[in-house]
């Protein structure tokens, strides 16, 4: 996996309760329009961006890169989870270097509510400490957006610093996978 480090990429779907994370394919493209152009969406993201200009450059097979999940709810994109690395050159970091791998989502409106980002959240940090072990994971959200600091707080994130970015307080929060009791 390009960035993550030494993981074949995309691994194998992986099937929650309800839901199913796999790679992009074409028929996702309208979900993912319909993510970035979403002014609920993008509120807490620097707002939502023309449709238009989306129709014009998403391409065919939009999201196909190592570190994005698409989460499939019976046949259908609901939303995506992202690992990435996080610029060392921003705020908020874990390691002298920077560095971390970052966690990130975006779900369509009508799937929030259901529990489906926390399960969704939870199987990718899940495979991330198998593909990994022992490598953290940082996540970063606007104070403002309670969904998403109620989200972190579920998946056993725990605070590390606030700053002020992209003209608003950040809650920088880092996750560590459970040591296994021996």
């Amino acid at each position: 996996m390009t960035g993550l480090g030494p993981v074949a990429w995309p691994p194998a779907p992986m099937k929650t309760e309800r839901l199913v994370l796999r790679e992009s394919e074409a028929r996702d493209r309208a979900a993912f329009i319909e993510l970035f152009a979403s002014p609920e969406v993008r509120t807490y993201l620097g707002g939502p961006r023309p449709r238009d200009e989306l129709e014009r450059v998403v391409p065919e097979v939009p999201g196909r890169r190592p570190g994005l999940f698409v989460i499939d709810l019976d046949g259908a994109m609901i939303g995506m989870v992202t690992l990435d690395r996080r610029d060392a050159e921003r705020p908020g970091r874990v390691r002298p270097g920077g560095g971390e791998a970052e966690l990130g989502y975006m779900f369509l409106p009508e799937a929030w509510g259901r529990g489906y980002a926390a399960e969704a959240c939870a199987a990718a940090l899940d495979w991330f400490a198998d593909a990994l072990p022992g490598e953290p994971v940082v996540l970063c959200t606007q104070t403002a957006n309670g969904r998403s600091m109620r989200l972190a707080a579920k998946l056993g994130f725990t605070e590390a610093e606030r700053f002020e970015e992209f003209g608003a307080e950040q809650w920088f929060g880092v996750w560590s996978p459970a040591t296994p009791s021996g």
